[in-house]
């Protein structure tokens, strides 16, 4: 939102809701969940959260901090509809505002989802306990990431407060910055797909990871320094990935595709520019439990610094299926007079592209994708 509303606070975006499972949503969700949007507009920055934001975040400067605090949700930013099970959600307006819906949103949908269908959560506390416990005895360094899919607050909660209390160092944080403030722990993350969703759709894809790394930079010197690589594929990414930004950022995020292939191929990338791999991170988030967590840890040995985000593994494993469920930007202006463009999101896995099927096929020719 910070570098949004620095480098493009005239850009308009649309997002849409995917429902990559299928799930058939019960009578009625729509009006509900129109009920919890309207009630977004309640939430204000207490001064405690300010205060906590100001210490924490400190690669925020005042002026956006303030914003913040008077930032409130405009719900006619947000259309719901549904058909039957099937339901369908839009956000549209000013891009530096609606980047603040996805993650509250899917964490609504999610959580009234179980709530409508009569669902409760079994074993939290002992799971997360035996968790934290292998995961502390693997050696491995992670972090909670389970916002979006997760069965409901209550147990979010619960697992952020049992893994601080159980894994020592080895918890790095959380990405509920909410939950951090409460839990004494940091926050953590990185940046989106859609950063360079963006710069594809205005710059063209050939310029989209260079131009998205340079703006970065431009607003946060140097912090937040892990940067996805599977906007457009991670081998286009490391193609366009230059000596100077590989030495300033801090390392890369393994999101989609062979974890296996993804570290061999970031590792030799260090190793072709002079750049000792051991003092880069590779930050592993897709799909993670603990022998996916184990298998990666074996195979990266100590050649490089190994950390995890893991989401619904921690969030959502209390005896029901987890909504497979994802919101993406879907067009966007560079200012609310233009024409709607086209974003879309590639992936290093077959089935997970998002975005309009034409622009994707004009993306995969442009940048010599199969």
């Amino acid at each position: 939102m910070l570098a949004i509303q620095k480098l493009y606070p005239r850009s308009y975006v649309r997002y849409e809701f995917i429902n990559r499972g299928h799930t058939e949503f019960p009578e009625g969700f729509a009006e509900r969940l129109k009920q919890e949007v309207e009630a977004m507009t309640q939430l204000k920055m207490s001064k405690e959260e300010k205060k906590y934001i100001e210490r924490r975040c400190y690669f925020f400067d005042p002026a956006f901090i303030d914003f913040l605090e008077g930032y409130q949700y405009n719900p006619e930013e947000v259309q719901i509809t549904q058909e039957g099970g099937d339901l369908k959600v839009s956000i549209e307006g000013h891009w530096y505002r609606t980047v603040l819906w996805e993650v509250p949103l899917m964490a609504i949908i999610s959580e009234l989802y179980f709530i409508m269908v009569g669902e409760s959560p079994q074993g939290v506390k002992e799971k997360t306990l035996q968790k934290a416990k292998a995961l502390v005895e693997m050696e491995a360094d992670y972090s909670d990431f389970g916002t979006r899919r997760r069965f409901s607050f209550d147990v979010h909660d619960e697992v952020v407060g049992t893994l601080r209390e159980s894994s020592g160092d080895h918890f790095k944080g959380t990405s509920n910055v909410y939950l951090a403030m409460k839990h004494n722990t940091t926050p953590i993350g990185t940046m989106p797909h859609e950063w360079f969703m963006y710069h594809g759709a205005l710059f063209g894809y050939r310029a989209a990871n260079i131009k998205a790394l340079e703006a970065w930079v431009e607003v946060f010197q140097g912090s937040l320094g892990i940067t996805l690589t599977d906007t457009y594929t991670t081998d286009s990414f490391f193609k366009s990935f230059s000596l100077k930004q590989a030495k300033l950022f801090d390392g890369v995020r393994c999101d989609s595709g062979d974890v296996i292939e993804f570290t061999e191929k970031a590792i030799q990338f260090y190793k072709e520019n002079r750049i000792d791999p051991a003092s880069k991170t590779i930050v592993y988030s897709d799909s993670l439990n603990l022998g996916e967590v184990k298998r990666i840890k074996d195979f990266v040995g100590n050649r490089v610094h190994d950390t995890y985000g893991i989401g619904t593994y921690f969030t959502n494993d209390v005896g029901v299926k987890p909504l497979n469920i994802v919101i993406k930007l879907s067009a966007i202006k560079a200012n609310p007079k233009g024409e709607f463009l086209q974003a879309v999101k590639l992936s290093d896995v077959m089935g997970k592209n998002t975005g309009n099927e034409r622009e994707i096929e004009i993306c995969k020719l442009t940048l010599g994708i199969d």
